[in-house]
């Protein structure tokens, strides 16, 4: 009896899940993510499976076969149509495979992979579809000589990690690593608008995936002065706590200009527009490995001034700044950190990375990282290397506000709105800077 009851149950379950014959694949379902050129859709499946992609035109549509592999559920409605995808129509082919269609709303270059299963997923055909005209329409970073009667903003790019399909880290109360990141990210950005001489570029501005090396790219194509990538730190013992910064180590310097120098072509643009077609591989090398090396020393002199304001927040991890092989971090002329804000994994550090009051401060300290860098290192042409030619004054034991607007006949409310301070503590070391000429 035991055994009949098991058979109608086993039964059931066969017949709930479609007509699925013995070495299908199945198609569990598809997931959209659509950033401003490009769409992501990832379809989740039983199995790995073998397929095929063409395009068709007038309309514009991308066609996945799928060998032997069945639909679960009809995709329709309007989480299917999202980005550069209107809809998702299907049906048997040859009888024995799936073919999908992708109706687009314009041309596209399409790119498909298979994702092994990892935590809470399992197997995934992933489809990226890019559009074609905005590829095509790039913007080159070009080298021209700033006229000496106009100054520009520094440009800051925020990179928010993780996002879409990519959830980062989670922890124990369910806050994904990739939301709240996003959160401090935004906030950094409103700050640094508010900010004279300073501009952000968000790298991605909504719950999509950028590639690690996207990223760098397209603080490039905005040439951005510095990047600051976000994330929220992750550890299988949730007593982990605390803050860290970290920069490009050597070692991933020394691959990295391995990987620029085989492709001279672009190689030449990232060491300031000097050609490396005349230089021979010896020359050419010592060249990159040059900006790559100033480029990291600029990185964690930066890297040391956020820190430094990060350590009025919260606890750190580490008291020093910390080296890794961060895809990311790899430009060889855009000064880089990665700031962990906090372990997620840790209930308390969750419970912060979740407060707006804890996300504002995380953001204004990165901020003042970032002014107290620029203080001491003026980018020429830029606004605040204008404002440099001011004055500056360095806190030392003793200083009061009050004396310092009386030494350089300024009002104490300027100096507080120019450096961002709120009470009237100072610390020895910190670089203020001073309003008028």
């Amino acid at each position: 009896m035991k055994f009949l009851g098991k058979l109608i149950l086993t039964s059931m379950a066969l017949l709930s899940m479609g007509t699925v014959m013995a070495g299908e694949a199945v198609v569990n379902d598809a997931r959209l993510w659509a950033a401003p050129d490009n769409t992501r859709v990832v379809f989740d499946i039983s199995a790995p499976v073998q397929h095929t992609l063409f395009l068709l035109s007038n309309p514009d549509r991308l066609v996945i076969d799928i060998s032997d592999a069945t639909l679960r559920k009809r995709l329709a409605g309007a989480e299917y149509s999202k980005g550069l995808v209107k809809g998702i129509r299907s049906a048997k082919h040859n009888k024995k495979d799936l073919r999908i269609v992708l109706d687009l709303s314009r041309g596209v270059k399409p790119k498909s992979f298979l994702l092994k299963p990892h935590q809470s997923y399992g197997n995934r055909l992933v489809i990226d579809l890019v559009d074609r005209e905005s590829d095509q329409k790039k913007p080159v970073k070009s080298f021209t000589s700033q006229s000496q009667d106009s100054a520009r903003d520094l440009v800051i790019a925020i990179d928010a990690g993780h996002g879409g399909e990519d959830p980062g880290a989670t922890g124990y109360r369910g806050t994904r690593e990739k939301v709240v990141v996003m959160q401090i990210a935004n906030r950094l950005k409103s700050l640094i608008e508010q900010e004279r001489g300073m501009t952000p570029v968000m790298i991605r501005n909504g719950d999509y995936y950028v590639g690690l090396r996207r990223r760098v790219e397209i603080a490039r194509e905005h040439k951005a002065d510095m990047f600051i990538s976000i994330h929220a730190d992750a550890f299988h013992d949730k007593r982990a706590r605390g803050a860290s910064v970290y920069t490009l180590s050597q070692h991933g310097a020394s691959t990295e200009t391995a990987r620029w120098l085989a492709d001279s072509e672009n190689a030449s643009d990232y060491i300031g527009g000097v050609s490396l077609d005349d230089k021979d591989d010896l020359l050419a090398s010592v060249l990159l490995d040059l900006s790559m090396n100033g480029t990291i020393e600029a990185s964690q002199e930066l890297g040391d001034y956020v820190l430094s304001e990060l350590k009025t927040v919260s606890r750190t991890h580490k008291s020093r700044v910390e080296q890794a092989g961060f895809a990311v971090l790899k430009s060889p002329d855009i000064p880089s950190i990665l700031v962990e804000t906090a372990f997620i994994s840790n209930p308390q550090e969750e419970q912060n990375l979740r407060n707006a009051s804890y996300q504002e401060r995380m953001a204004r300290s990165i901020l003042k990282g970032v002014r107290n860098y620029f203080a001491r290192n003026a980018v020429p042409g830029t606004l605040l290397a204008r404002q440099r030619t001011q004055r500056r004054h360095v806190i030392t034991r003793g200083d009061t506000l009050s004396d310092i607007a009386q030494q350089y006949s300024v009002s104490l409310n300027a100096i507080k709105d120019l450096n961002d301070i709120k009470g009237d503590t100072l610390r020895i070391g910190e670089v203020l800077v001073l309003p008028g000429s």
